[in-house]
């Protein structure tokens, strides 16, 4: 066995090399050898898988045919010897990390540096900006997120759970009073986070039923901290992750309402580029994430 894949892998290398002489010198195997090998995969196959002239070497009908088999074989094997080695070791190494900057800095942070100091070979790049990040095109190890996965070319595990809370200031509810619905704030002043998903388009369930309101007021931010900020000065309704929100709630500064309306809480996602092999260091922080959030959960 050892023996035919060392066959086959010469194949392999020979061509993706375009050369006996390339193969030997990128491989630091000699030329004499790799041609042997070849030769006698063809004579136990019994056609002939390459052209060779002195200028140019290709594939032959079945070598193509044979090579599109074996590459992704080869590729398997290469990936399951990494992947029981990645298993077994130190997760080391560089990880680049893309956040949105309010989850990053108040939930997703500590759980990385804790992960940090443990694994002392790993280095991070944490990214945090509010904008929607290409994985592949960026080389992004992973992403955290709390959205639908759209794009089949990612894949995604679930770490925790994250909510919306509808909330304002004590004062603003004593002088407006407590919307008893949620068509109430249609005519009540709110702050509109243009990052949230719906934006204006504020979601709830009645019912049973899933319905949107659409909301106004005065200030308009791209930011769920900036909007709590502006809900606690007591400038309108505010639509707060709760991971945000509920600090505020327990301090006083925030009454949550309609709670008995709000939608099922939203999944924070840990999300990687679909690949057959995942790094070991990625594997080993997503572990830990989940174990992190579930010990200590955004709400």
């Amino acid at each position: 066995m050892t023996q035919d894949l060392s066959r086959i892998r010469a194949f392999v290398q020979v061509y993706e090399a375009g050369g006996f002489s390339a193969a030997a010198r990128q491989y630091g195997r000699s030329k004499a050898l790799l041609s042997k090998y070849v030769t006698d995969l063809e004579d136990y196959l019994g056609v002939r898988l390459m052209n060779r002239t002195t200028r140019k070497l290709s594939l032959t009908e079945a070598g193509t045919a044979y090579y599109s088999e074996v590459s992704d074989i080869l590729q398997q094997l290469d990936d399951l010897d990494a992947t029981i080695t990645d298993q077994t070791a130190e997760p080391r190494g560089l990880l680049r990390i893309s956040a949105a900057r309010n989850l990053g800095e108040t939930t997703l942070a500590p759980a990385i540096f804790a992960f940090m100091q443990v694994h002392p070979e790993v280095s991070v790049d944490l990214r945090l900006e509010d904008r929607f990040v290409d994985l592949v095109d960026e080389g992004i190890d992973l992403a955290l997120r709390i959205s639908a996965m759209p794009d089949s070319s990612l894949i995604a595990r679930k770490i925790g759970e994250t909510r919306i809370t509808v909330c304002a200031a004590p004062d603003l509810l004593k002088t407006l009073g407590t919307p008893k619905n949620v068509e109430a704030l249609k005519t009540m002043p709110c702050i509109v986070d243009t990052n949230l998903q719906g934006q204006a388009n504020w979601r709830f369930v009645e019912n049973g039923q899933p319905v949107s309101v659409h909301v106004s007021g005065r200030i308009r931010v791209n930011s769920p901290l900036a909007a709590m900020e502006a809900a606690i000065k007591g400038l309108g309704f505010a639509a707060i992750p709760s991971y945000l929100a509920d600090k505020q709630v327990a301090d006083g500064k925030l009454v949550a309402v309609l709670t008995e309306h709000m939608p099922d809480p939203l999944a924070l996602q840990a999300v990687y580029p679909h690949r057959r092999h995942l790094a070991g260091k990625v594997r080993a922080l997503i572990d830990h994430l989940v174990a992190w959030f579930d010990e200590n959960p955004v709400y």
